[in-house]
């Protein structure tokens, strides 16, 4: 019985280190690595131009607040480098959402949890879609599949984060 529960405790350990390294090095990497002139869905995090989000998390510069993620106020084109993190596996329908990020920008860097990141992959309670990648960085919009069970957590005890 003690055997289970160390091994139980290693594994969540694991998980949770997994997460830690993805969700704030590589991600934290990706967000140093130029200036964004738009950093849509930015949370706490300056991306060095236009910082937009559905929630005011805390003073930003040049933060915009967003009311309607599929009908972003911005004009065709208007951004030449777009940084989009953690937020497509969020929302509804990634699909309109990337498209409304491309009507906007020009080039439209996502970054999602791969599925190597066993803890963010199935949290069950923020996520709604697993996107089927082993990168973090991308430039386009891997295969996905809903999450199995979110729906149901989502109905009965609510989404941690909604975009």
């Amino acid at each position: 019985m003690l055997n289970w529960i160390f091994i139980t405790i290693l594994i969540l350990i694991v998980l949770r280190l997994l997460n830690n390294f993805e969700y704030k090095y590589l991600n934290n990497k990706i967000l140093v690595s130029q200036k964004w002139d738009l950093n849509i869905c930015s949370g706490k995090k300056d991306g060095g131009g236009i910082n937009a989000d559905v929630k005011k998390y805390i003073d930003l510069p040049n933060f915009v607040l967003i009311e309607d993620i599929y009908h972003l106020p911005f004009k065709d084109k208007e951004f030449k480098d777009v940084l989009c993190a953690h937020t497509l596996e969020h929302v509804d329908d990634p699909n309109a959402f990337y498209k409304e990020l491309r009507r906007v920008g020009e080039k439209v860097t996502v970054v999602l949890p791969p599925i190597w990141d066993l803890g963010a992959t199935f949290n069950v309670f923020e996520h709604k879609w697993i996107f089927l990648t082993l990168k973090t960085k991308h430039l386009s919009l891997p295969p996905k599949v809903h999450l199995p069970l979110s729906n149901f957590v989502h109905k009965h005890f609510g989404q941690v984060f909604h975009a």
